[in-house]
């Protein structure tokens, strides 16, 4: 590896744009080296703002570049496995976008190629990297909440579809609604939060009153009219661990609810609990017989989360470690929302299949 880690990125969008104003600011341990994107005057464009080296036609050329140690894959989610795994097997190290993969069988695709290649594998999932969530996780870890038996997580937007008609709202190119693009950050953050346990069964059902109708429709992306809605725009699950705990999920794009549209996860612990909304947390507990609540402050700088990840992305190539994001956690994510889809399509509890080497 050269003195920097010379990085491309396949996606030039909304999302690959956050990930280059970031990794330009990392210009002393990082080169931004090469780019591309479908729409190619977006790649050029992006190439010029940020001193780019190279701008590519294909995802293919870029990834075949022998000078790129690493690749971040910022596209829909449909093309999230077939370009991983070509980056894996082409031996660069990977910074996948969430979720890891449209459905179970390409997550575990992902996960058996990282494993045979050896090479980093990481979901920037940046709720884990938030100031509140990463002063939570420190007092778990202090034993300062005892035994974690459950959780509560959800995120409730009352008008939010994004971008109705194109690939968000198509299952095939999306691999879900709600649930797979902003459930999977609440039942990230839950099961890290909760010390990563083993899920083994999944009770799920989803619900699509708004989007067949056109209604609820949000700020994000462009609509396409022309186009299909075959996603759910509301889901609930209850999430059951080996260990015996238990998580429950309920995460919509459109709701007729009374709601702050603010993320949130309640960690339930038999010592004391702690609760997250947004940029706003607090600690609970009873000392003395009576209750005791600690606000917890936000101390952060603009994108500081993002920051953080991608330091900790760059520390994981150079020093050969593992990303708390890794490809398993990926894995476990995809699991356990295919599971929520197949328990509401069968009506019935659903038992994951661990058939994972090792697991």
């Amino acid at each position: 590896m050269t003195t920097k880690l010379t990085v491309g990125v396949i996606g030039a969008g909304n999302i690959g744009n956050v990930h280059l104003r970031v990794f330009d600011r990392l210009k002393q341990e990082v080169e931004l080296k090469a780019i591309t994107d479908v729409f190619l005057p977006m790649a050029q464009s992006r190439a010029e703002e940020y001193g780019i080296e190279r701008v590519y036609e294909t995802a293919d050329e870029l990834i075949a570049d022998e000078e790129l140690d690493a690749i971040i894959v910022a596209v829909p989610n449909k093309y999230h496995a077939p370009l991983a795994i070509q980056a894996l097997k082409a031996g660069k190290h990977v910074m996948l976008e969430k979720p890891m993969a449209i459905n179970e069988r390409d997550a575990k695709e992902i996960l058996l190629t990282q494993r045979q290649t050896g090479k980093v594998l990481m979901i920037p999932h940046q709720m884990r990297w938030e100031s509140i969530a990463l002063q939570v996780k420190d007092q778990i870890n202090r034993g300062e909440l005892g035994s974690i038996y459950h959780a509560k997580a959800g995120w409730f937007r009352r008008k939010g579809i994004p971008g109705w008609g194109t690939w968000f709202t198509q299952k095939n190119e999306s691999g879900g609604g709600p649930l797979i693009d902003i459930g999977v950050h609440l039942l990230d953050l839950s099961l890290y939060l909760m010390g990563n346990p083993k899920p083994v069964s999944v009770f799920g059902s989803t619900y699509a009153e708004f989007g067949p109708k056109k209604k609820g429709i949000g700020t994000w992306g462009k609509p396409n009219w022309d186009g299909t809605y075959d996603v759910e725009d509301l889901a609930s699950a209850f999430i059951k661990m080996e260990d015996g705990s238990t998580l429950t999920l309920d995460v919509s794009w459109a709701v007729h609810m009374d709601t702050d549209s603010q993320p949130f996860v309640h960690v339930l612990g038999s010592e004391g609990g702690a609760s997250i909304r947004g940029n706003k947390g607090k600690f609970l507990t009873e000392r003395f017989d009576e209750t005791i609540e600690v606000d917890l402050e936000a101390v952060e700088e603009e994108e500081g989360d993002r920051l953080r990840l991608s330091q900790h992305f760059v520390e994981c190539i150079r020093e050969g470690k593992e990303p708390i994001s890794n490809a398993l956690t990926g894995y476990t994510n995809n699991l356990i929302l295919s599971a929520i889809y197949e328990s509401s399509q069968t009506g019935r509890e659903v038992q994951l299949n661990w058939d994972i080497e090792g697991e």
